[in-house]
Parts: C-alpha cells; structure tokens; sequence
C-alpha cells in the first residue's frame, strides 16, 4: 500500500515549484557549492568554511561602515550608532568563530598547507578595504589586488578618501570644536596620526558631554569597535600561533611576529590618551 504524498503540514508551504523557496531567497545553491577541497585532508573543510564565513561577515561590516561615513558626513548620527554597535558585535561574533578553527591542530593544518600554494588571508581585500575605512592606510598593500582591477579600485577609494574616524574629526569641526586646518586638509591616503587639537577637543568633549552628548556617545561607539577589533586580532594571533607557531605564513609574511607587530596598531589614537589625562 502506497502512502499518498503529504499536501500540508501544520498550515505550512510544501509546495514551491512556482514559489520562490528559502533556498532560492538566499541562493543556498551556490553557497554551499563553494567549497572545493584541493587536498584529500578531512579537516581541509572547516579552513575552508572559516575563511569564507569571515569574509560574508566582513561583506556585512563593509556594508555597514559605507553607510556609517555617509551617515557622519551628513550629520545623521543616531543610525551611524546603531551601525557601529552592530559592527563591534559582529566583530565579536568573528572572535568566537577562531573557537572553531582552534580544534585544527598542527599536524592536520600541515596536511593541507602545500595545497594552498601562496593564498593567504593577507590577500584579502575585504579586510584590507575595511582597515583602510577605520584609517589604518598602507598604499604600499595596494600592489597585492593589480591583478584584480575592480577589487583595486575600491581600495583605492578606500584609501584616498577619508576614513570614519576622519569623518569624526570633520564632523567636530562642524560642530565648532577646534581642529587645526592641516589635520582637517590632510592626505587622506596617510596613515592615522595623533593630532593635539583633536586630542583637545575629544578632551572637551568628555569634559562637558551634556553640552557634546552626539559627539560624546560617537566616541564611546567608536572605542568600543575599536576595542572589539583589538580582540579580534588578539583571537587571530594566538589562533594562528596554536596551529602553526612561528613558521613563515602561506602569503610570504612573518606569520606570528607580523601579526604581533598589527596589534600595535591604534585606530583612534586620541580617543585612548586621553583617558590618562582625564
């Protein structure tokens, strides 16, 4: 006896030759397509998935932080809010994806290491592009993405405009606190550097944050996403030192010693001095 074929279950759509289904909506097919092992090693997987769910959840931080320097560049700061908590949180969500890659261990990361040729997260543009709009510029890293020109060129937007803590900073001006003309006319492709009229004005700010409460909670917003990015690359430097030690990385970096070297690095340098002398 043949059972007949289910039409309904609990009021819910079976049916979707004509309908757009879930997997349609988020074209499942050809995400979990992408994965494509070069070596016979089991654990080759979970690189794979780590590396490309970090880079979607980066694709979101990136949609996020455009909107945020749109946002502080027409004075409309609560929705930048909302995006730069959501930023900081996703970052969090990125420390607890290195939980996942920690189960690989040494001899199985060595197993696939030669498949991968010289590809490493170094390459990302993403990343690169989302360094560049927190204003930790590098034109010399442009030279990694000339093989891609469509990729280039949205760093080189990314470098040469200016970045969202630059935003701030115009955005003090604008709000009649002192900032010296060279700092607010600067080369936008530069690095970030410590400026004493923009270290005095986030000083006021904190000082008397009834009258600057906007520019008072943007700068809580934005040492919170710094501080969820300094544990992010915290998460990163011991996850890659528990799998590989100190050798050279796949894309020709000091591995270890260079991710060290970026946890130095500060994003919004006044916003943390000036605690101490607060």
């Amino acid at each position: 006896m043949t059972s007949k074929p289910t039409t309904e279950w609990h009021n819910a759509k079976l049916d979707f030759s004509n309908d757009m289904s879930y997997g349609d909506y988020l074209g499942l097919e050809k995400i979990l397509s992408a994965q494509h092992p070069r070596s016979p090693n089991h654990n080759e997987m979970l690189f794979i998935i780590q590396h490309q769910t970090s880079e979607l959840w980066i694709k979101l931080m990136l949609h996020e932080l455009h909107a945020v320097r749109a946002q502080l560049g027409s004075n409309d700061l609560p929705p930048a809010f909302k995006m730069l908590a959501r930023v900081a949180r996703i970052m969090d969500q990125l420390v607890h994806a290195w939980d996942v890659l920690a189960t690989m261990t040494p001899s199985e990361y060595t197993a696939i290491r030669p498949f991968l040729g010289n590809s490493s997260g170094f390459q990302s543009y993403q990343y690169r592009e989302l360094e560049f709009l927190l204003g930790n510029k590098n034109a010399a890293l442009m030279k990694v993405h000339e093989s891609a020109p469509t990729n280039h060129a949205k760093l080189e937007h990314a470098l040469t405009t200016p970045s969202i803590y630059d935003e701030a900073i115009l955005l003090m001006a604008r709000s009649g606190l002192h900032i010296e003309p060279s700092r607010l006319q600067q080369d936008w492709s530069a690095p970030v550097k410590s400026d004493t009229s923009v270290q005095q004005a986030w000083t006021k700010v904190y000082q008397s944050p009834e009258q600057y409460w906007v520019l008072y909670e943007l700068a809580e917003k934005l040492v919170d996403l710094e501080t969820a990015f300094r544990i992010w690359r915290f998460r990163h430097v011991t996850t890659v030192e528990r799998i590989i030690g100190f050798k050279t990385g796949t894309g020709g970096t000091a591995g270890v010693s260079y991710l060290r070297k970026m946890l130095d690095v500060v994003l919004f340098p006044e916003l943390f001095s000036l605690r101490t002398e607060l």
